[in-house]
């Protein structure tokens, strides 16, 4: 009698097993399917917070900090129609939604802002200089004494979570309006080129360091397919190792960006269940 209890129960497990893999095959099919990609491709502006730029170069014995320096950005936007898509400041991003109702989804973006020290005031500096310790002047800020340059992009990378929000919608869904909230982290591929007290680098790529970011969106969907979007972030960048003249340097600042972005929305094959742009 046990062993006909047995095989009773073996056989109950192997059929709850097998309808368990047929119940996710199915889920996993059907949010795979009935996942929708978006791509975009826009321009920004920014606004920086005030940063200490932290100077290593112990071949010159020196360890020292500019402090309380002011940076503006660089938008290139008066010659748009005259140069590369990519000489001004651009970003774009690349996102699905993956859940059955199409509210979450992650994305890849990058922001490729530009980050200028600006000139023509006197800023502190502090710490070790040529030796000397204990140094604390004034320094009047000009191509001699600091240009500091993330000016071919302090370039930002983000891998996002995002939520989506539905706000209006027509009934054939050809006229919609979402709104999107965004958070990730990423790292820093920052250009560094800068003079540091008559020194200049050589101009380069790196990666320098790592950032986080919060996004909200407000998108505009036209027949399903394309869009256009209006996108407020907060980001805080931190970077650290950045190759100078004979050493390294490190700085952190806080940016306020808006974007302007055109893009375009679509299933990657259409499946039975959720197919819908919103």
């Amino acid at each position: 009698m046990k062993k006909y209890i047995l095989v009773l129960l073996a056989i109950c497990a192997l059929v709850t097993t097998s309808t368990a893999q047929k119940t996710d095959s199915i889920q996993h099919k059907k949010i795979i399917g009935n996942g929708r990609f978006y791509a975009s491709w826009g321009y920004n502006t920014e606004w920086y917070t005030h940063s200490s730029i932290a100077i290593s170069q112990p071949g010159m014995q020196n360890n020292y900090t500019f402090e309380n320096l002011t940076a503006h950005d660089h938008i290139g936007w008066n010659n748009l129609f005259h140069v590369q898509l990519s000489i001004p400041q651009y970003n774009y991003r690349l996102g699905y939604f993956f859940n059955e109702a199409q509210n979450w989804g992650f994305e890849i973006n990058f922001d490729h802002a530009k980050y200028v020290t600006s000139q023509g005031y006197k800023a502190e500096v502090k710490g070790t200089l040529n030796g000397r310790t204990n140094v604390d002047t004034m320094v009047y800020l000009n191509d001699e004494t600091l240009r500091w340059q993330l000016n071919n992009g302090a370039n930002w990378f983000h891998v996002n979570i995002v939520r989506k929000l539905s706000i209006f919608n027509t009934k054939d869904n050809n006229f919609i309006v979402c709104g999107l909230v965004k958070f990730g982290v990423g790292p820093n591929v920052p250009h560094v080129d800068d003079i540091v007290f008559g020194h200049q680098n050589p101009p380069h790529f790196q990666v320098g360091g790592v950032n986080a970011g919060l996004e909200g969106d407000i998108r505009f969907i036209f027949f399903k397919y394309a869009y256009i979007e209006y996108c407020n972030t907060l980001d805080y960048a931190d970077y650290w190792g950045l190759r100078i003249y004979q050493g390294t340097a490190k700085q952190n600042f806080g940016a306020y960006e808006m974007i302007a972005n055109i893009g375009f929305t679509f299933h990657f094959g259409k499946t039975a269940g959720t197919n819908t742009a919103l």
